[in-house]
């Protein structure tokens, strides 16, 4: 089997997190993609090689100039994040397709890079009201977090018709149905294009 990878791309808010997961329980060909970071763990929850490859922004910058990185960004100064091409080549050893929630332009990275071996999903929302709610629903934003998201949100919708498929989330159950039949049909394609 050639492993595959399916990167999943979307505002904050639009609900690829909880595609992803619900993926990763529905089909056991697919291991989720770690991403590094150069934050500190949050808590005593996260765990190294579990939630994220905690390094240094030394190690990280020292892993770019080797080309380690599929995709990486300074999200802001001095916070590094990327998924490392072992990451995706340990998945693949194993016999599974790398699954990967990853902002927008870590998505489309990961189709050029990997061109027919890749499937990039956005998920989109119904509309900049809908996700303004959404992240109000959360409760875990302030103010200015969310009026910064949708900003953003607005912007990375912009990017939609780059992605080798949108899928617009309006009904959790719907959504996470469509992502499901897309990722089996292109995990068990002879050729990766849809």
């Amino acid at each position: 089997m050639q492993g595959k990878i399916i990167a999943f791309s979307a505002p904050s808010g639009a609900g690829k997190t909880t595609i992803v997961h619900r993926l990763l329980e529905r089909i056991p060909e697919l291991s989720f993609s770690i991403s590094a970071c150069t934050r500190d763990k949050r808590g005593r929850t996260e765990a190294n090689g579990k939630d994220y490859y905690f390094i240094s922004v030394q190690e990280f910058q020292e892993k770019i100039r080797q080309d380690d990185f599929v995709e990486w960004e300074e999200v802001y100064e001095g916070a590094f994040y990327g998924t490392l091409k072992s990451e995706v080549e340990r998945i693949w050893d194993n016999g599974h397709h790398a699954v990967l929630d990853v902002d927008v332009k870590g998505g489309l990275s990961i189709k050029e890079f990997y061109k027919d071996r890749a499937l990039a999903v956005f998920v989109k929302p119904p509309s900049l009201e809908v996700l303004e709610q959404r992240l109000r629903n959360r409760a875990t934003d302030s103010e200015a977090s969310i009026s910064a998201r949708i900003y953003k949100a607005n912007f990375e919708l912009t990017f939609e018709d780059r992605f080798d498929v949108v899928i617009v989330n309006d009904d959790l159950e719907r959504a996470l149905d469509e992502a499901e039949k897309l990722v089996r049909s292109f995990i068990t394609a002879e050729s990766a294009i849809l």
